[in-house]
């Protein structure tokens, strides 16, 4: 079965973290990226370094379990409301296919206008994992080869594609590709594998 994505709607009231959520995360994605690309003077930085802190502060005292957490778990919201891997937004997923765009911000650059190269497998495992899991019993990541074709560059669109290239059993094959317009910058070759029920 294969859906294509449309644009994600506007948060129902009633979400966790709220309506704003999205927003919440998109100003500190934008934040990491100004972080990344500045070189305030000394001053500056301290008076940030405070407020900072102060924010730290504000959101340590809701604080809650792991199974109540929001970040990484609204689907609704492009990234899944989660700042570790830049904002995936899907194109196509289905079980054997999926095809998605990314965009990695200044926040990821290493040097010469490219992506650092630790940041390509969290795009690669983020994409791998939402196909593994589709419509199937939960999966998690073995392994992931990754081989670099050519340089990935900051703030350009990229796509990924991904495909389930066989299964046997609980374990799936996956292969996913990263693409900027019809240069491969990298491919990945991967092991899911289901977990056994509880009590199995």
């Amino acid at each position: 079965m294969t859906e294509t994505s449309a644009p994600s709607a506007p948060s129902a009231p009633g979400a966790p973290g709220g309506p704003d959520f999205g927003r919440f995360v998109e100003n500190l994605r934008q934040l990491l990226d100004v972080v990344a690309d500045t070189r305030p003077p000394a001053a500056v930085v301290a008076q940030v370094a405070d407020q900072f802190a102060q924010i730290s502060a504000q959101l340590a005292k809701f604080a809650v379990p792991e199974a109540e957490r929001v970040t990484g778990m609204r689907l609704d919201l492009d990234g899944r409301g989660q700042t570790m891997v830049p904002a995936v937004r899907w194109d196509e997923r289905g079980s054997e296919r999926a095809v998605a765009r990314v965009t990695f911000g200044r926040h990821y650059l290493t040097l010469g206008g490219a992506v650092h190269g630790g940041a390509i497998p969290l795009v690669f495992d983020e994409v791998l994992a939402m196909l593994a899991n589709h419509e199937r019993p939960f999966a998690r990541s073995v392994y992931m080869n990754v081989s670099f074709r050519g340089l990935t560059r900051v703030e350009v669109p990229l796509r990924v594609e991904a495909t389930v290239d066989r299964v046997e059993g609980r374990k799936l094959f996956l292969t996913g590709r990263l693409f900027d317009g019809d240069t491969l910058c990298a491919e990945v070759e991967s092991l899911f594998v289901q977990l056994r029920p509880a009590g199995a």
